[in-house]
């Protein structure tokens, strides 16, 4: 049984249990990080010494960072759907993920933290701002390349779909000035009208 330590509001976490929700992936989950612990204790920082969630164990494997598990359980549990059979989809997939990591993930902390998780008397406005305007430009090239296209990666939903998934839905539902990316909304509304996405990542930000 595959076993994931981390907490539900986690956009990393959530990563994880979309993937699983997407394949029907059984397993069980251990509350960790910010208000539960858990996260640095001397057991979890020999899984994981960076002391961050999400953490996978399955069998003798235990594996951290999120996109490194989301493909692992593509490739095990979804070759062929989630993770593209086709070599030359499934590094269109690997692309876009470390596009997250690297180009947008920085502003979405900034502004999600700032809004979502920082008491208004201790918000840097000017820095949030900023920031809402750079994710802003981010996700217009996100919007241009989805203008002829369902997903990241064409027509079949893919591994690919979900790290700018979860970014997408934060960016939809955070208090703050939007710029028209029609091709996003649609995305983000045809994320919503999958059960596994809903379930997971399409609730109440905390």
């Amino acid at each position: 049984m595959l076993t994931i330590w981390g907490r539900t509001n986690s956009i990393n976490v959530q990563k994880v249990l979309w993937a699983c929700a997407e394949m029907k992936v059984p397993y069980d989950r251990i509350d960790a990080g910010m208000q539960y612990g858990v996260n640095d204790t001397p057991e979890f920082r020999r899984m994981n010494p960076n002391s961050l969630v999400p953490v996978v164990r399955d069998g003798a494997l235990v594996l951290w960072e999120s996109h490194a598990i989301v493909r692992y359980l593509a490739r095990q549990h979804g070759m062929g759907t989630l993770c593209p059979a086709d070599p030359q989809a499934a590094a269109d997939a690997d692309r876009w993920m470390d596009w997250v990591a690297t180009t947008v993930w920085p502003p979405t902390r900034t502004v999600f933290w700032g809004l979502v998780r920082t008491p208004p008397e201790k918000r840097n406005m000017a820095e949030i701002d900023a920031a809402v305007v750079k994710l802003g430009e981010i996700l217009a090239m996100l919007d241009t390349h989805l203008a002829d296209r369902p997903w990241v990666t064409g027509d079949a939903f893919s591994m690919g779909d979900i790290p700018i998934g979860c970014i997408v839905q934060r960016w939809f539902n955070v208090p703050a000035k939007r710029p028209p990316l029609p091709h996003v909304e649609a995305f983000y509304k045809r994320l919503q009208a999958r059960p596994a996405f809903k379930q997971i990542v399409d609730g109440p930000l905390t």
